[in-house]
């Protein structure tokens, strides 16, 4: 898809754009006292997750399909460009910390590369040919998924990014805030979420990147939910590389085990600070590469690995 190039004819497609409708009752919004405004802001910020929530099944959908190819050893790829770019690059670059994966298998391309997460780079959302670009760059397969993120859901990169990701037999979702969209319609599972008309006319980093936001926690944190990356809803996976993370590592095994502090530490020292090694030397009673073992061979999911210790 390219762009639009007459801007009458850009105008007119902008201008059936939920997210960029006009709101004459807040034109004088600029008038108005500051709390009036926040308390304006705030209100409108309640009707997002209602919206989220009326796309669960779709959302659910997409989860399971994501989960059961990075099962396999798959990648998911978020693109996007401006702010839906920059929340995908947010939401993989928080993987690591949180779930232990590699900084590969969670991956954020935005529209003009790294620069464009602080910058504003000209033309690049226009480009489908750069998306494929970024992504032959990552030598996609077809166990990866690509989440293509737009609020118009007509942005060229993201929609080139699905297109081609989708060509090439690999997993796709075109997550977008318009109803009947071409992003959603380009991708096997369309998720749109319609949070109607922003504050200020067509400022989508408002409740469309919010609702773009509390989407793509959910596809990062119960796709790693699914692949046995928590212990209920203890972070068994965290990666403790600073000490309020090895505090936390401390805490996550204790509340998983009942254990106490010299307990804990031991079981830490034991599987090299390694959270889901500890529970599991505790709570099955197993030394620290029994406990290593066990996990590779339930594929890294706590309860499998102690449904199959030794009793």
């Amino acid at each position: 898809m390219t762009s639009t190039s007459d801007p009458r004819e850009l105008r007119a497609a902008l201008e059936t754009l939920t997210t960029e409708a006009f709101r004459p009752e807040l034109a004088g919004i600029d008038r108005l006292p500051t709390l009036d405004i926040a308390r304006l802001m705030n209100g409108e910020d309640t009707a997002v997750p209602a919206a989220v929530a009326a796309r669960l099944p779709e959302i659910a959908a997409a989860i399971d399909a994501v989960a059961e190819r990075m099962a396999r050893g798959g990648r998911l790829v978020y693109a996007g460009a401006g702010t839906a770019g920059r929340l995908g690059v947010l939401d993989a670059s928080e993987c690591p910390p949180t779930f232990n994966t590699d900084p590969s298998q969670v991956v954020g391309l935005i529209a003009g590369g790294p620069d464009a997460m602080v910058t504003s780079v000209e033309g690049a959302e226009d480009s489908a040919e750069l998306a494929r670009a970024d992504l032959d760059a990552l030598a996609l397969t077809a166990a990866d998924t690509v989440v293509g993120v737009s609020a118009s859901g007509r942005t060229p990169y993201a929609i080139g990014a699905v297109e081609h990701a989708r060509a090439g037999g690999a997993l796709t979702i075109g997550l977008a805030c318009n109803a009947g969209s071409a992003l959603a319609a380009a991708a096997e599972h369309g998720i749109e979420v319609v949070v109607g008309p922003e504050l200020l006319t067509g400022s989508t980093r408002l409740k469309a990147g919010t609702a773009q936001k509390l989407v793509l926690n959910m596809l990062s944190t119960i796709t790693m939910i699914r692949l046995g990356k928590t212990y209920g809803n203890l972070m068994v996976d965290v990666r403790a590389s600073n000490d309020k993370l090895r505090a936390r590592s401390r805490r996550i095994v204790a509340l998983a085990t009942g254990a106490d502090e010299q307990e804990t530490e031991r079981a830490l020292a034991a599987t090299d600070g390694e959270v889901k090694n500890a529970i599991l030397a505790i709570l099955a009673g197993v030394d620290g590469p029994t406990a290593a073992r066990l996990l590779e061979e339930s594929s890294g999911h706590l309860r499998a690995a102690l449904a199959a210790a030794p009793r």
